[in-house]
């Protein structure tokens, strides 16, 4: 009793899913996606093994309609079910059984497929398609504008409960940690699309913070400085941005910029000035860095 968007971005070949149910911790049940090969979504008197044995075939060969047809051909409940495919080449195809609680039903679109049942409306899934392709941005931003339109037309007949998305890449390395680019999770939560825009918003700032660290092993510490002021721009309320900011900065020679960081972070918890402590105890932070943020600390601010 679900609604969920699969879909294969054009641009950057990634897939995704993404799911709202009046249901505790939805995620293990409907969204599946694997780099390379497709997403499926189960759901309505879910079958989960709909999700692994769909991606199974998808990298078999099959199609996402042949695969979805191989799925429902020996499943009984097949009627009361409801699953979606898309695959590799952006072939999508959708299942909504007869015995689907109503309102049920689904939109395929040009890579993607929005589905629902137990809705307000029948309405839902048209007001998806339509909102996941009149956003421009990212994939997960798209498929989350697809969910808060099927929220806004009215949604889960129950109310809501839980959410999850999860966006892998567009080619498998063979490391799937690596793969898994957007794996977000609101188990049981009063307004779980707002507390899923709010985490895809952070993971947002920790993936840029994470170019960031890229850029600083390379030796562009200028550019990394930059990613990380960028970072911060996105989650202006996450403090450890502000001190991984700060100790860069620091680092680089800013130390008044850097401590000013540094030390918004220390009012908050002075516990920060021995975590530096430790990342110099290990190499990460040079120590006569580190003296010099902690007598600038002292002159600036009283820990509390």
């Amino acid at each position: 009793m679900t609604y969920s968007i699969v879909a294969r971005d054009k641009k950057t070949g990634e897939f995704g899913v993404a799911v709202q149910s009046h249901y505790f911790q939805v995620s293990p049940a409907v969204p599946w996606a694997q780099a390379g090969v497709g997403a499926v979504a189960t759901q309505s008197r879910v079958n989960l093994s709909y999700g692994k044995l769909g991606l199974e075939l998808l990298e078999a060969g099959y199609t996402a309609e042949q695969a979805l047809a191989a799925l429902t051909a020996g499943d009984p409940l097949a009627e009361a079910r409801q699953c979606a495919i898309v695959d590799a080449a952006g072939n999508v195809a959708a299942h909504t059984g007869a015995r689907c609680i109503p309102a049920a039903g689904h939109t395929l679109g040009d890579g993607f497929s929005c589905q629902a049942n137990l809705m307000e409306k029948d309405t839902v899934w048209d007001a998806m398609a339509e909102a996941y392709t009149g956003t421009d941005a990212p994939l997960a931003e798209r498929m989350l504008a697809a969910l808060e339109a099927a929220e806004a037309e009215g949604g889960d007949i129950r109310g809501k409960q839980s959410a999850a998305m999860v966006v892998v890449a567009a080619t498998g390395t063979g490391r799937p940690w690596n793969d898994r680019i957007i794996d977000l999770r609101v188990e049981d939560n009063a307004e779980p699309l707002p507390e899923l825009r709010r985490l895809l918003r952070i993971k947002r700032a920790y993936m840029t913070a994470g170019e960031a660290d890229a850029l600083e092993e390379s030796g562009d510490v200028p550019g990394a400085i930059a990613k990380l002021h960028e970072a911060l721009e996105i989650a202006p309320e996450m403090v450890e941005l502000r001190v991984m900011t700060g100790v860069t900065m620091a680092g680089a020679g800013d130390l008044d910029g850097g401590c000013a960081l540094i030390a918004e972070a220390v009012r908050k918890n002075a516990r920060w000035v021995e975590a530096i402590h430790r990342f110099a105890s290990v190499g990460l932070v040079k120590p006569e860095v580190v003296a010099a943020i902690e007598a600038r600390l002292a002159a600036t601010t009283r820990p509390h």
